[in-house]
């Protein structure tokens, strides 16, 4: 039995129609607006990112948990209210029932958005980047519940990697161990959210959508196949130096270090302390490769729409 069949879900009118038609749809997290930029950022980046997948042939479907339902699509007055809301949680796997139960608005993160977009269909999900393992998990254990979501639910992630503030090293061999295909787009290294290089070798390298969409869709002929990661390098003009951002990172570590935050209020804190260090810099770069994402997302999901009008 698929339990997500039961889950109470609402859609957009625009979202509705885009899966009466079976058009291409992109699936969008609503962390970013709420914990991820400060106000008016944050609403603007939202709308420029529907606008982004609007214009390259897909239909943006942003999720999140209101009025005691997942919210597939929300109309402009719902962005704002996450925008400016002081009370907004961030949902994950674990939270979605609570949420639900308690009617409270809630912000979903990679996992959670994952879970909207597997119910309601939607094969093709944007972020900016996702979770990972934590510089130091070896002594605190924690490890995002965005990597094992990606290895139960067949949703293609496309992100610009995984954040820079974790530890990128073990998040890919934690995929490796999960059975989760990484796949970068034109180059042979795993990018670094606002770096488009990490260092670190890529598992699989593409360099046309059509060839991405073949892979996944061959992925999820696998018996039990969940998501995909495909990780989109920030473009050129507005990477910001790795060297340069990893001294930012370790000074916005030591400072979480001395005042005791971790857990979920961990990744919130290290980004918007990066911003101030970086002089609002990783900001700009934050906007920009969400956007590019989202772009990328849209023409993937009218890639593998086309495999999948082909084999029908």
């Amino acid at each position: 039995m698929n339990n997500s069949q039961a889950l109470p879900i609402r859609y957009s009118p625009e979202v509705d129609r885009a899966l009466t038609d079976r058009l291409p749809i992109v699936a969008l997290e609503s962390t970013i607006i709420s914990h991820g930029m400060p106000y008016p950022a944050n609403a603007q980046t939202a709308r420029t990112v529907e606008d982004d997948v609007r214009s390259n042939g897909a239909v943006p479907a942003t999720i999140a948990i209101m009025d005691g339902a997942i919210h597939v699509g929300l109309e402009d007055v719902q962005i704002e209210r996450l925008a400016t809301a002081q009370d907004v949680a961030k949902a994950s796997r674990r939270d979605i029932g609570a949420m639900l139960a308690t009617r409270r608005t809630a912000a979903t993160t990679v996992a959670a958005t994952m879970i909207g977009a597997h119910a309601a269909g939607i094969t093709v999900f944007a972020t900016g980047g996702t979770g990972g393992v934590h510089r130091g998990a070896e002594a605190s254990w924690d490890v995002s519940a965005d990597l094992v979501e990606l290895q139960r639910t067949p949703v293609a992630v496309v992100s610009a990697g995984c954040k820079s503030i974790l530890d990128i090293a073990k998040t890919l061999e934690y995929l490796e161990t999960l059975g989760v295909p990484v796949v970068t787009i034109g180059q042979d290294q795993f990018p670094a959210f606002y770096a488009r290089t990490s260092g670190h070798d890529t598992p699989l390298r593409v360099d046309a959508i059509d060839t991405l969409a073949g892979t996944i869709a061959g992925h999820w002929q696998l018996p039990h196949a969940g998501g995909v990661l495909v990780a989109n390098p920030i473009p050129a003009e507005a990477e910001i130096d790795y060297a340069q951002i990893e001294q930012l990172i370790q000074r916005a570590v030591r400072m979480a270090d001395e005042r005791g935050i971790a857990g979920r209020d961990l990744t919130p804190f290290l980004l918007g302390q990066i911003v101030e260090l970086s002089d609002g810099r990783s900001l700009q770069a934050n906007i920009a490769l969400v956007r590019n994402n989202a772009r990328v997302a849209a023409q993937l999901a009218v890639a593998i729409h086309r495999v999948g009008a082909a084999s029908t």
